[in-house]
């Protein structure tokens, strides 16, 4: 007889049924013998993660089964506000890089650039974003926890010279909405690239943290939400992502891939 329990990539099918929200798959495979509390994913069981879904008494929780910790259920509240806010951004062709700890001013420093002195709208309205120098041209907004940098056109914030640099001290998430092959998402830590070739908004896998389990699971299709989650930045509207911004900035002439 198979095993109801039996794993793939490390979750077992009542872990994709909570996963995928799939309720009535999750209490027959329930009833078939499978155990919502088997631990997996960093320790999301089926079980635990279900108490960050819509229906957290999906499963009955035994006694000596902890909860969910003060900083995951704030960040499940915080994932509805998050998605209601970013959801609608859905255009291709855009980067940002999403810095916690640092404002406007700071990013401006460490990336040597010149603020453009112009009315950040009427910028957005002029510049040609098919033109070679608009590369040079990214935005950047103060938001609660950090700042967004942000191109509408193009990858350069999510290039490794960029978020190297804005990383220095702190955390960077930042991604690429490639109109070619999705979306892309790195990581970089005090100055160094730790996680590239990323999928924000996609599935979790085996060899995640339990932070990013649960963000996954949070933030599924919805990667500029999830890239500042990840972050902990706690955007207010869209106007970080796709502008206008809080103010313009010339990078300098460099290679932003080395």
């Amino acid at each position: 007889m198979a095993d109801v329990d039996a794993e793939c990539e490390g979750r077992s099918a009542l872990w994709v049924a909570v996963y995928e929200e799939r309720h009535d798959v999750a209490r027959a495979l329930v009833a078939a013998g499978a155990d919502p509390w088997r631990p997996m994913m960093s320790g999301w069981s089926p079980g635990r993660l279900s108490l960050a879904g819509p229906d957290p008494d999906l499963f009955e929780r035994p006694a000596e089964v902890r909860g969910l910790s003060d900083d995951e259920a704030a960040l499940v509240a915080e994932a509805d506000r998050l998605t209601a806010v970013l959801g609608g951004v859905e255009h291709d062709g855009f980067s940002v890089a999403c810095v916690a700890g640092i404002d406007a001013a700071e990013a401006v420093r460490r990336l040597e650039a010149t603020v453009e002195v112009i009315d950040p709208e009427e910028f957005l309205d002029e510049i040609d974003p098919f033109a070679e120098e608009s590369m040079r041209f990214v935005g950047v907004t103060d938001v609660p926890g950090g700042c967004v940098v942000s191109q509408p056109w193009g990858y350069v914030p999510e290039t490794p010279g960029v978020t190297r640099r804005l990383s220095a001290g702190t955390l960077c998430y930042a991604m690429y909405a490639n109109p070619k092959s999705g979306n892309q998402g790195c990581v970089a830590r005090d100055g160094e690239i730790v996680g590239w070739d990323l999928h924000p908004g996609g599935a979790a896998w085996e060899d995640d943290g339990p932070r990013e389990v649960l963000l996954s699971y949070l933030f599924q299709g919805e990667a500029v939400a999830y890239s500042c989650a990840y972050a902990g930045l706690r955007v207010g509207d869209e106007r970080a992502v796709i502008g206008p911004p809080d103010v313009w900035l010339c990078l300098p002439e460099r290679d932003h891939w080395s």
